[in-house]
């Protein structure tokens, strides 16, 4: 142990966690988790984070300070490198001066330091399954989440007698940073934020600790506040790009069904990634004022707004969304109050492009029948088997998060598909039988390819159902309805 909490603090050292001034007390605090008594310092050689984590959680469990679960471990590794940590304001101050010469220095520091510190949990992360095949729309991109443990029966009948508390209200709040996490709440002493000034508002950049792209940040609101799509909504992406015009940003429809995870506290989600979406083809182009509007050839209905003036895609915007919540097409199932509850809204995306502003606005409906209980334009039942939760801004823009189950399932297909393994001794297929029945009338030279192809036309058809309007004649007229009613 001696060891590996010199390599921990040369790892921190070399990596600018903590400074030479700093050594000592971070020793001490590492000293003091571990119950020992004697501790010298040594020459030691340089070693993965990941393998000093384990050996010391391994300890723990030896020594009885844990049980060997998951969640258990996650609370402890996140209090060991909570040991090596810079302050909050320490951060803060550090991303304020990279960001006075250049931004994307600024970001560059957070997202490394999210990463050195296993916030983000890189070793998990990179076992995710990604892949990208080209269908109608463009290169679709598909991704099997792994990077979010299971937790085992044990753990969860142990969290079910777990105190229950309010505090903090939610895993977005900024009472998170520091907090030791429980059994129900991960351990967030490694989390850190930064304070940023949205038009007038009090918002904080984080990255989230499963970062389903490349530098995925969330920008949340200081205030524990429902999300709410307006004006202001729109004025807070804009003045976010203006800050970190690098990166992108969006934010979930603000209903349920059609919105994200979390529509309790109000939040947007940004990030370095190259989306599908912005490849999109254009069908049919407008100017308004010196605003171009593009109807994208896209699965879910898209208006793309493209202008150097920021108060200009700001007003055209807000008209559209305005427009929108009040606007219905019975033919199409687009009916925007039923009884009082607004059932339109939109999901939007903002960038900077060739020196211009960019705004994608994305149609949505949250309505539900008899037919569709779950949304009318939500994944429909024949698509369940592969994804069931709701499309939200990421999928929007084409980057599928499906779900851990699939990585053991479809490996289970194709040894079927192959003759290797017998369809009905696999129970936890039983979901997939019609499609598996589907894809037994197809030959194909490589079975891992062909799975991957047919996994991304069943997200492709998911994102067909959640668009409001179709990409067929009937649907084009329909989206050519509305958008004259607007000018």
């Amino acid at each position: 142990m001696n060891t590996k909490i010199n390599q921990l603090l040369e790892y921190a050292l070399k990596n600018g966690m903590i400074e030479k001034y700093d050594y000592d007390y971070s020793a001490n605090l590492l000293i003091d988790l571990f119950g020992i008594q004697e501790f010298k310092r040594e020459e030691v050689e340089d070693c993965s984070v990941y393998e000093i984590l384990d050996f010391m959680l391994d300890y723990a469990v030896e020594k009885g300070m844990i049980q060997d679960t998951v969640t258990e471990k996650d609370l402890l590794d996140t209090r060991i490198m909570n040991c090596v940590m810079p302050r909050p304001s320490e951060v803060v101050h550090t991303f304020k001066s990279l960001y006075s010469m250049n931004p994307k220095d600024a970001t560059d520091y957070f997202y490394k330091l999210s990463i050195d510190s296993n916030y983000i949990r890189k070793s998990r992360i990179d076992k995710n399954i990604s892949f990208a095949h080209f269908c109608k729309y463009g290169d679709i991109q598909i991704t099997i989440n792994l990077s979010k443990p299971e937790k085992d029966p044990k753990e969860i009948a142990k969290a079910k007698n777990a105190v229950s508390t309010s505090y903090p209200a939610c895993l977005l709040c900024k009472e998170n940073v520091g907090f030791a996490g429980n059994l129900n709440h991960p351990a967030r002493q490694t989390h850190r934020i930064i304070p940023l000034d949205l038009n007038g508002h009090t918002y904080n950049l984080q990255y989230s600790p499963y970062v389903y792209y490349n530098e995925h940040c969330i920008v949340f609101n200081s205030e524990h506040t429902p999300m709410k799509m307006d004006r202001s909504t729109f004025e807070h992406l804009f003045a976010f790009i203006d800050k970190f015009p690098h990166y992108m940003i969006g934010s979930n429809a603000d209903l349920p069904i059609v919105g994200g995870s979390i529509l309790s506290h109000d939040h947007y989600q940004g990030g370095r990634h190259h989306f599908p979406m912005e490849d999109a083809k254009v069908v049919k182009s407008y100017t308004y004022k010196d605003v171009q509007v593009d109807i994208l050839y896209w699965p879910l209905s898209t208006l793309r707004l493209t202008s150097k003036s920021k108060e200009n895609v700001l007003d055209l915007a807000t008209k559209i969304f305005e427009t929108w919540c009040t606007y219905s097409d019975e033919s199409l199932d687009i009916i925007a109050n039923e009884s009082g509850v607004r059932h339109n809204t939109v999901t939007p995306i903002v960038r900077k492009k060739d020196g211009k502003y960019q705004m994608d606005v994305v149609l949505r409906n949250n309505r539900t029948t008899e037919e569709y209980p779950l949304g009318i334009f939500h994944p429909h039942s024949e698509h369940h088997h592969i994804k069931k939760e709701n499309i939200g801004l990421i999928e929007v823009m084409g980057l599928a998060i499906l779900p851990a189950r699939l990585k053991t399932e479809l490996e289970q297909i194709k040894l079927c598909l192959s003759g290797k393994a017998d369809f009905d001794s696999y129970p936890e297929l039983e979901k997939h039988k019609d499609w598996y029945e589907y894809l037994k009338t197809y030959s194909y030279s490589n079975v891992d390819a062909f799975m991957e192809m047919e996994v991304t036309k069943k997200f492709v058809s998911v994102l067909e159902n959640a668009g409001v309007y179709k990409m067929d004649d009937e649907g084009m007229d329909g989206f050519s309805r509305f958008v004259k009613t607007l000018w």
